[in-house]
């Protein structure tokens, strides 16, 4: 705006168009009480040099305060089990030790912008591109971090390629085969040994974590049934193999061996792995849903001011009784009623309805449809988490985190 560079000490902010100039490199330029102004075109230089007071107050408009709604619950997890465990950012229930999941993920916190023309620009919130000046659009599709999915996957394997031969080792004898693969009974109890534990002390090791929180917390559930099946089979397998003389005639097998159970444990670890991976895999595509749902809302809105100029501001500014001005083809930013103008509106986003919808003063009108031909003046009245489009995401949320 004035002859002082931006942030990056390359470039100014032409007062009419808003694009990006550099000072050494620009069409033109204008001194106004004492500060000097650059410009991108010799058009915009003359339009400045008729009204320098409009392009400056439209350039700098005044503060607004900071808008009520912005969510509480931004960046806010939950547990599905335990509603009232919450924290801020990702990470396990202190009580059963499952993921925690996205309380509402009511606006696009984690949403990034980036410029058209130039990818490598990047920001938290919308704007214009600091080398370009063109208005920054949303990273489509940005996706949540899935290291636990990949965790998960990754026990999961090892668990299956490890639990398919000690399965068929230990399930052999039942099926006739004395001595699988040649291999003697004393010796198949070391190869199982071998092969099971680390099926349950690596790929098994996030159910006993959650099963030590749910007994220190004193809260059962399903992980404390599945560390102790397991754990106490793998612990009497164990025993059975290096410490045999423990155990009574009566837990003895012909031939005088104890019986393990490496194969039961491993297998049930593998399975409810499968279960982990399955889970979280479809809470991802949930999120995807989640995030293609929060998309369809428009990034800015067109404020109209007292005095009646228009300016272009984020979405998370807009506040309750803001008139906004709706332009042909562009998305209605927020839930109203019509002030003034006439025109049809696509609602099929929302309602599944393919005809547009008419709609004149006195209507009220939904967040996120498209404009027809028409341009319409809406009075904000549902903002923020209050939108209908909000609520269905917050339902979506909620379906997710009660499965």
């Amino acid at each position: 705006m004035t002859k002082h560079p931006d942030s990056a000490g390359h470039h100014v902010i032409d007062p009419v168009c808003g694009m990006h100039v550099d000072p050494t490199t620009n069409a033109g330029s204008f001194e106004h009480e004492g500060t000097k102004y650059y410009f991108c075109s010799q058009h915009c230089l003359a339009g400045f040099k008729t009204d320098p007071a409009k392009y400056l107050a439209k350039s700098a408009p005044p503060a607004r305060p900071a808008p009520a709604a912005k969510e509480k619950a931004r960046g806010t997890y939950t547990c599905p089990m335990h509603p009232e465990v919450q924290q801020e950012g990702p990470g396990s229930c202190p009580k059963c030790g499952m993921a925690l999941v996205p309380l509402v993920p009511a606006a696009l916190a984690a949403m990034e912008y980036t410029c058209p023309m130039h990818p490598e620009i990047r920001q938290n919130k919308p704007g214009s591109c600091p080398k370009c000046g063109m208005a920054l659009v949303p990273v489509a599709g940005a996706e949540e971090d899935d290291a636990e999915l990949r965790d998960m996957t990754r026990r999961f394997w090892v668990g299956a390629v490890l639990s398919a031969p000690l399965a068929v080792i230990a399930m052999a004898p039942y099926f006739g085969v004395a001595e699988p693969f040649g291999l003697a009974p004393h010796v198949r109890m070391y190869l199982e040994f071998a092969l099971g534990t680390p099926v349950v002390l690596w790929s098994g090791w996030p159910f006993f974590r959650k099963f030590a929180l749910s007994v220190k917390n004193r809260s059962p559930n399903m992980y404390t049934l599945i560390g102790l099946g397991v754990g106490l089979a793998y612990v009497f397998s164990v025993a059975a193999v290096f410490a045999p003389g423990l155990f009574p005639q009566a837990f003895r097998e012909e031939g005088g061996r104890v019986g393990t159970y490496f194969e039961a444990a491993a297998i049930i670890v593998t399975l409810v792995l499968l279960g982990e991976v399955l889970q979280l895999r479809a809470l991802g595509e949930t999120s995807q849903a989640i995030r293609k749902l929060l998309a369809l809302a428009p990034n800015t809105a067109l404020r109209i001011e007292e005095d009646g100029r228009e300016s272009e501001v984020p979405l998370s500014e807009v506040q309750v009784g803001d008139r906004l001005r709706v332009r042909p083809g562009e998305k209605v930013p927020v839930d109203g009623t019509c002030l003034e103008g006439a025109s049809n509106v696509d609602e099929s986003m929302i309602t599944g309805e393919p005809i547009p919808v008419p709609k004149k003063m006195g209507d009220r009108v939904t967040g996120a449809p498209i404009n027809g031909k028409g341009t319409l003046v809406i009075r904000a009245e549902r903002i923020g988490s209050d939108t209908l489009l909000a609520q269905i995401v917050h339902m979506v949320a909620q379906a997710q985190r009660t499965r």
